[in-house]
C-alpha cells in the first residue's frame, strides 16, 4: 500500500523545492500571496486534468481536452449576447460535457477503437464547433463575472482563495471521494490494472467505460466555464494544446500512463508544478514563455523514468 504513495510524494517534493528555490532566488515568493494566484490562474487547467486523471487511470488517453474548453467559451460568450445567463450556459455546457464525454466512451467501448482515435475526432468536432459558431473573441459583459470574480476567502499574511480556486479545490476533492471510496472508482482501478481480470470480476465494463469519459468530459466542461469566466470572454483558439497540459499535469501527479496506478490528490500538485514554474520565470523577468515548455518537459521526462524505475521495483518485489 505505501508503494502507490511514493509518486504523490515525489510530486510534493519537487513543488516544495522549487517553491523554496523561489524564496531563495526572490524576496516575498514564499507567500499565500504567489499560492493564491497559482491555484487561481491555473484552475481551469487542473480543473481539467482531474477529469483525465480517470481517464488515464483507467488506460485510457483523453485529446479533447483544450478544444472543449475553447468550444464552452465560445458558446457561453455568444449565449451571453443573446441575453443567456452565464449560470444557465454553463449549465447548459456541462451537461454537454458529460453527454460528449458519454458518447465518446461508448464508441470507444461498443466499437472498440482506440481512445486516442476517438478522442482526437472528438477535438476535430469541438475546434470545428468553434470557428462555426464565431471566429472572434467575444467578451462575457453579464455583471455575474465581476460578482463571480470578487468571491474570495482570506488567507493568512495577504494572499486570497479566488472563487476559480474555491471551485477547483471543490471538484478536487469530489474526485478524490468518487476515486477512493466509489464503487465506481474501484472499477476504474480494475479496468487499468488488468482488464480482461477485470471484466472476470463482473466490473460492468461498458457502463465504467462510460461514466468515465462522461466524467473527464464533465470536468473538461468546467474547467471550460471557469476559464470563460476568469477571462470574461469566449475565443475559438482557447484552450489550444490544454489538453497536452492536462495530461501531463496527471502524469507529474504521479499517475502512470499505462493505467492501473494514480492518485487524484496527486494531480493537484502536477498543475501548480507547471504554475509555478510559469511563475518563477515571470519573477526573473529576463526569460521567455518558452523556458516553461523546457522546464516542464524535462521535468516530465524525470517523472516518467521514475515511474519506470518505481514499477521496475515492484515487479521485482512482486516476483520475489
Amino acid at each position: 500500500m505505501r508503494e502507490k504513495y511514493l509518486p504523490l510524494t515525489a510530486t510534493i517534493v519537487v513543488f516544495l523545492a522549487l517553491f523554496g528555490i523561489g524564496g531563495l532566488l526572490y524576496n516575498n515568493f514564499v507567500s499565500t500571496l504567489v499560492l493564491g494566484d497559482i491555484l487561481a490562474d491555473n484552475a481551469f487547467i487542473i480543473i481539467a486534468a482531474i477529469g483525465t486523471t480517470f481517464v488515464i487511470i483507467s488506460g485510457g488517453i483523453d485529446l479533447s481536452i483544450g478544444s472543449m474548453i475553447g468550444f464552452v467559451g465560445v458558446v457561453m460568450a455568444n449565449l451571453d449576447v443573446v441575453g443567456w445567463h452565464p449560470l444557465a450556459s454553463g449549465a447548459l455546457m456541462l451537461v454537454f460535457g458529460l453527454g460528449f464525454g458519454a458518447l465518446q466512451g461508448l464508441i470507444i467501448d461498443f466499437c472498440d477503437i482506440q481512445p486516442f482515435i476517438v478522442t482526437l475526432a472528438g477535438l476535430f468536432l469541438l475546434r470545428g464547433g468553434c470557428f462555426m459558431i464565431n471566429l472572434d473573441s467575444v467578451p462575457i459583459r453579464n455583471d455575474f463575472v465581476h460578482d463571480f470574480a470578487s468571491v474570495s476567502i482570506l488567507l493568512p499574511g495577504d494572499g486570497e482563495l479566488h472563487s476559480s480556486a474555491i471551485v477547483m479545490l471543490v471538484a478536487w476533492v469530489v474526485a478524490i471521494v468518487i476515486a477512493q471510496f466509489t464503487r465506481f472508482g474501484a472499477n476504474v482501478y480494475a479496468i487499468g490494472g488488468d482488464r480482461t481480470s477485470a471484466a472476470l470480476m463482473g466490473v460492468p465494463m461498458r457502463r465504467t467505460m462510460v461514466g468515465i469519459y462522461a466524467l473527464g468530459g464533465f470536468y473538461s466542461a468546467l474547467g471550460g466555464v471557469i476559464y470563460a469566466l476568469y477571462t470574461s470572454s469566449g475565443y475559438p483558439l482557447a484552450g489550444t494544446g490544454n489538453e497536452l497540459t492536462a495530461i501531463a499535469s496527471v502524469v507529474l501527479g504521479g499517475t502512470l500512463l499505462t493505467g492501473g496506478v494514480g492518485l487524484v490528490a496527486g494531480t493537484l500538485f502536477g498543475g501548480m508544478i507547471f504554475g509555478l514554474i510559469a511563475t518563477l520565470i515571470n519573477f526573473n523577468g529576463s526569460l521567455n514563455g518558452a523556458w516553461i515548455m523546457i522546464i516542464g518537459g524535462v521535468l516530465l521526462f524525470l517523472f516518467i523514468v521514475l515511474q519506470r524505475f518505481l514499477v521496475g521495483s515492484f515487479r521485482l518485489r512482486s516476483a520475489a
